[in-house]
């Protein structure tokens, strides 16, 4: 089970990486071109967002990695829940069924590792 979630935290940590990235650093007006919910919202939020994606990809490998602070893995998986659920609510307002259903994934997946982290395969 050691391995699944080891495969689980790199590949939402990728996803979450690379998301985290593009609305922290790409404009406003580029972003909405291919993340249409970013039009209801200011360019600091939607900045904001990504900053709170990149440091959640972070926290999901370094410290179970380098043994510093692991506790900070699992929350940063708990913390990608919680981001997935307000993110399923703004696609669900915009009436995007779709997306809501690759939220519930990411949501899932990240379930998955707080719970295999905080509970029988902690550090």
């Amino acid at each position: 089970m050691n391995v699944i979630l080891w495969i689980l935290q790199a590949l939402l940590a990728a996803m979450f990486a690379m998301a985290g990235v593009m609305k922290s650093t790409e404009p406003k007006d580029k972003l909405v071109e291919k993340l249409p919910w970013a039009a209801d919202f200011s360019p600091a939020t939607v900045r904001f967002i990504g900053i709170v994606e990149f440091a959640a990809a972070l926290g999901l490998i370094l410290p179970a990695a380098t043994d510093i602070a692991p506790v900070l893995t699992p929350l940063a998986a708990t913390g990608l829940v919680v981001v997935m659920i307000l993110a399923a609510i703004t696609h669900a307002r915009r009436k995007e069924p779709s997306a809501i259903v690759f939220n519930a994934v990411l949501l899932a997946l990240a379930a998955v590792v707080a719970w295999g982290r905080f509970g029988p395969y902690s550090f």
